[in-house]
């Protein structure tokens, strides 16, 4: 016997969680979303590519992030639209003439009344400006002061900070194990290379240092492509044609 509530459109809420893991957003004017992440809706939405027609003109204004422009869509339309992430965490934040960056891989969705830009520190975006956006995490979000040094894993974002730093811890660094790692380029946990911050602001931290759940290897790697300098993809690109032709 079912016990969950059943919905429909009156019942849905306006901007609000369902639960934990899904949001409702009752769309009336244009909004950002990542590809993938829409689960159901209701009434007459119509989901555009950015750099399509009329978009065109709220994309220069409110998206200026070229390196991620085939992982957003438009939307458009009435009507509630109901947002998942594979079972992760998601919550609402509200900026008000803020600035505040994110891990481009949790931005569900965002507002045009904010503009999202590329940052500084890859795999990262900014928005900047007054609205409302979703992000995803692995478990609930903690806000904390500065100063204070993060697991980079665990790290969602940053507010009205300057941009962080890396903070190595030499006592582990200088072990031979991690010594190699530093050289061959492997990743090095939480306890030998921390994110440092400093300043005024708040650091959004997850529950977990664990990548999002149903995060498969492919996109892991894809998430790191605007990251990498042109040297380093060609040589992904020569690993991967000697692959193919290998088989």
């Amino acid at each position: 016997m079912m016990t969950d509530a059943i919905h429909s459109y009156e019942t849905l809420p306006a901007y609000d969680r369902l639960n934990r893991f899904s949001y409702c957003i009752e769309v009336d004017r244009e909004l950002f979303i990542q590809k993938g992440k829409m689960i159901a809706y209701y009434g007459n939405l119509k989901f555009e590519a950015i750099g399509s027609g009329v978009i065109d003109i709220l994309v220069k204004q409110s998206f200026n992030a070229p390196l991620y422009v085939n992982d957003f869509i438009v939307v458009t339309g009435k009507g509630k639209l109901i947002l998942g992430d594979r079972g992760n965490d998601i919550a609402s934040y509200d900026l008000e003439s803020g600035n505040l960056t994110v891990k481009s891989t949790n931005l569900l969705a965002f507002e045009p009344g904010l503009t999202c830009q590329e940052c500084i520190v890859p795999n990262y975006l900014t928005l900047l400006g007054t609205g409302k956006f979703l992000a995803s995490s692995n478990g609930p979000v903690h806000f904390m002061e500065p100063p204070a040094r993060v697991d980079e894993q665990a790290l969602l974002g940053w507010a009205d900070l300057p941009c962080p730093s890396y903070r190595y811890d030499y006592a582990h660094v200088q072990g031979i194990l991690s010594a190699v790692g530093v050289m061959t380029g492997l990743t090095l946990s939480g306890e030998e290379k921390q994110v440092n911050f400093t300043g005024q602001g708040v650091i959004l931290v997850q529950s977990s240092e664990s990548e999002l759940r149903g995060r498969g290897i492919v996109e892991t790697i894809l998430g790191q492509v605007p990251g990498l300098d042109t040297n380093a993809l060609m040589r992904i690109q020569s690993a991967i044609t000697e692959r193919l032709t290998g088989e």
